[in-house]
């Protein structure tokens, strides 16, 4: 059977986030037989902290929260020059708020931020305040060349259902007057921004293996079932994750928000399946020492709340004795009071046909996450071991950075077209 656009019918529900629209969104209607409950009528409730996803999440059988599994990212560029009217910026919190009572704050109905880059914060006389670090995206390896991002505005929409996101990007766009029998304001977001871009994907078991026939997985459809990234092991794990607490911004009028930096991964994995064996492939992942002693069973859910560095030798005496260090083990180092500075929210993505990666880190300052990923590049180990730049260098081999972009994710105060120096908390 064939349904829209000439795509079979099986095939046009597997990838209807990606596609987007209203078909995609009545087909997952008809797959997905749910019942999404609504938001509050009284949102007073809802936490500052945009971020503040992981007391909403489940949790595997660990504890560590799992991710939503479905995501769109809208890049939003304001459609006036200059600094934003106050009817906008009223019309833009409506939106979110209908979307909130449509749908409840959670995996099972809706999680949302919006985040602002530094393009946006240029229209404004002021700049941010010192207590604010973001700086516009760079390359951060002497071997990567990506592009920038630079929209004015980014939306994150995740959710368990496909049916939620694409849901809630129709209302933002004006397509539906009804969201979850809740109606929307009659001001959709679209009469305020323009989408610059549209970027989707999926996490969790069972939708990386479902997704494999693009460009990137070889044509074997390696990825097992239970895997939830392509790369067939397990991440997120909480000890390896910064807490939300960690992350968020202590003072200033943009207290209890956050910074985001938003990369874009192409993942080239015919060798990590083809050629690699399994041991290469835990040896790159975490660690040689986990390989050596079977450490990790299958995607390595084995290994608890974290990743079991503990076990692993500091990454320089990998380098030197092993000719390979792993990934997690290079960025043991990048800790304060023992704990990492970022939270990852990547997801898996086949946007352009291609096996990619959209990821997504939080932490305090951007400058955490340049200091994460310096410790990702192992230039230093290089330079010193028979590692290679890339070759037994954790997972560089197979990854090629495409995009950046830094984002300041302002609390739910001042999430609808913030000025760059609003009064601070409670004055």
């Amino acid at each position: 059977m064939t349904g829209k656009r000439g795509i079979p019918r099986r095939d046009f529900l597997k990838s209807a986030v990606a596609i987007g629209g209203m078909a995609a969104f009545s087909a997952c209607l008809e797959r997905e037989d749910i019942n999404v409950p609504t938001g509050p009528a009284d949102l007073s409730s809802f936490p500052q902290r945009q971020h503040a996803w992981n007391n909403e999440l489940e949790t595997d059988d660990a504890g560590n929260p799992l991710a939503p599994r479905h995501r769109v990212l809208l890049f939003l560029d304001y459609t006036k020059e200059g600094a934003p009217t106050e009817s906008d910026r009223s019309a833009m919190e409506e939106a979110l708020q209908g979307l909130e009572h449509a749908y409840q704050r959670s995996n099972n109905g809706l999680l949302v931020t919006v985040s602002y880059s530094p393009t946006y914060f240029d229209r404004f006389d002021q700049e941010l305040p010192e207590t604010v670090d973001l700086p516009d995206p760079e390359a951060l390896a002497p071997f990567e060349d990506p592009k920038f991002d630079t929209p004015d505005a980014v939306a994150h929409l995740a959710s368990d259902y496909a049916q939620v996101v694409l849901g809630a990007e129709e209302a933002l766009g004006g397509n539906k007057k009804t969201l979850n029998d809740v109606d929307q304001p009659s001001t959709p977001l679209t009469d305020i921004f323009e989408v610059a871009d549209r970027r989707t994907g999926f996490v969790g078991a069972g939708l990386p293996t479902k997704n494999q026939d693009v460009n990137g997985i070889p044509d074997s459809k390696p990825v097992s079932g239970d895997a939830p990234l392509y790369m067939g092991f397990k991440s997120g794990f909480k000890g390896n994750q910064a807490s939300e607490d960690q992350v968020t911004i202590q003072e200033g009028p943009f207290a209890d928000g956050t910074t985001q930096h938003l990369s874009n991964l192409s993942l080239n994995l015919n060798q990590w399946y083809e050629q690699d064996s399994r041991d290469q492939r835990v040896s790159k992942m975490f660690c040689p020492f986990h390989a050596k002693n079977d450490a990790v069973d299958g995607t390595g859910a084995n290994l608890g709340t974290d990743s079991g560095m503990d076990e692993c030798p500091d990454a320089r005496e990998a380098a030197r004795t092993k000719g390979v260090v792993g990934h997690s083990q290079k960025i043991v180092s990048v800790r304060e009071d023992d704990s990492p500075l970022i939270i990852r929210r990547d997801f898996n993505s086949t946007d352009g046909g291609e096996a990619g990666l959209h990821f997504i880190a939080l932490q305090q300052t951007i400058s955490d996450f340049v200091d994460t990923r310096e410790a990702m590049n192992g230039t230093d180990l290089a330079k010193q071991s028979a590692v290679g730049q890339h070759n037994n260098n954790g997972i560089l081999q197979y990854i090629e950075v495409n995009r950046r972009g830094n984002y300041l994710v302002p609390p739910r105060r001042h999430r609808a077209l913030p000025i760059a120096r609003p009064a601070d908390r409670g004055s």
